[in-house]
């Protein structure tokens, strides 16, 4: 995520979400936000620095103020090209100055102040020095919920990245697997999505044979073979927003166990899905997925949680897990991913990205969830 965001969005989007970004810290009990280069700061303004380095950049959302945008005097050029620029004040400050006190100037000196999580830890102390009587909180801890509704514009660019992904493994499932190494077929899938429009691509998960009890399996130079299932799970950033979708395939005919594992996980794909409601607590969606799983004497070995929001980053908030009782909303997008980890022997996993409604559920991703063999 290098440069300025291509303009998909005009700067009365960008305003509409810093006004939200700073009445949510209002309601959270923030005196203000700083926000570093990254996600947020896309999100929230559009621009992402060409090189993140060690100069101090900063988006400063406070009460009873317009944002301004801190920024290295050199850099400053650029961000003044940012399609949320006209939304901001920019501040710029050149080397041998103090950019804590430029920032610090704009700050409740005993507030609590949110801030982003990939701050650099150097320009929090700094912010500290700067203001002693300050404190600090993380927006995962105060935010969790700020990207997590998507407006109908963030919603179709999903819905693309959605859909280019799916292309992807239409075209991964015809190639040939057996004799060929993961790092091959990871290959051959990075590419495929980078066809479909993909900017970036975050990751191509290729497990196969007791790889696949790996649920974060790093590719590697195994050779797939006649017998194996194979887990792929593969996405990244189309136009600026995320894919995320897992599939699992079988080289060749599949004995009655691994069929009767993936019709399983499908079941509890489906369960998870049919879940999907306003009103319904996170930790739900996780609870109909593992239910499905744990009643059939395989719970041990669904090891992780049932799945995570997606937005401008492959993964962020809502999480759903256990213990979420953060209640869905029309807009929200997240993974609904099950899986079942043999250690040793295979494992299955199948993920779509999936939508709030008004009265359910809607999925991103449409490729068949059957088990396809593959040559």
């Amino acid at each position: 995520m290098t440069g300025t965001a291509v303009a998909r969005f005009t700067a009365d989007d960008y305003r509409a979400r810093l006004e939200r970004a700073a009445r949510a810290a209002e309601d959270a009990g923030l005196a203000g936000l700083l926000v570093a280069p990254g996600p947020d700061l896309v999100w929230l303004t559009g621009y992402a620095p060409t090189v993140i380095t060690e100069r101090f950049t900063v988006l400063i959302l406070a009460a009873g103020q317009d944002p301004v945008l801190v920024v290295p005097t050199l850099e400053a050029p650029d961000a003044a090209k940012a399609p949320g620029a006209p939304a901001l004040t920019l501040r710029d400050w050149t080397d041998g100055k103090d950019p804590y006190a430029t920032a610090a100037a704009l700050l409740d000196a005993a507030g609590r102040l949110g801030v982003s999580d990939n701050t650099w830890a150097m320009h929090l102390l700094g912010l500290q020095n700067a203001l002693p009587g300050s404190s600090y909180a993380s927006f995962t801890e105060a935010l969790p919920m700020l990207r997590a509704v998507k407006d109908a514009a963030e919603l179709e660019l999903l819905a693309a990245a959605g859909a280019a992904a799916d292309q992807a493994f239409e075209e991964i499932r015809t190639v040939r697997f057996a004799g060929r190494r993961e790092s091959d077929l990871a290959r051959d899938l990075a590419g495929l999505l980078r066809r479909s429009g993909h900017e970036q691509v975050d990751f191509t998960i290729v497990a196969s044979g007791p790889n696949g009890a790996d649920p974060h399996h790093e590719v590697g130079d195994r050779v797939i073979e006649p017998g194996d299932m194979v887990v792929l799970d593969f996405g990244g950033l189309k136009d600026g927003y995320g894919s995320d979708t897992s599939r699992t395939v079988h080289v060749g005919e599949p004995t009655e166990e691994e069929r009767r594992v993936h019709d399983l996980v499908r079941e509890a794909q489906e369960a998870g899905f049919r879940a999907v409601r306003p009103g319904v607590a996170c930790q739900e969606v996780d609870r109909a997925a593992r239910a499905v799983i744990a009643d059939a004497g395989y719970g041990e070995y669904f090891i992780h949680r049932t799945g995570h929001g997606i937005g401008v980053t492959t993964h962020e908030p809502p999480y759903m897990i256990e213990g979420e009782e953060q209640p869905l909303v029309p807009g929200m997008c997240f993974s609904v991913e099950p899986g079942i980890y043999l250690p040793g022997r295979f494992g299955v996993r199948i993920e779509d990205i999936v939508t709030v409604t008004e009265d359910g559920g809607r999925r991103l991703n449409d490729t068949t969830r059957e088990l396809v063999t593959v040559d």
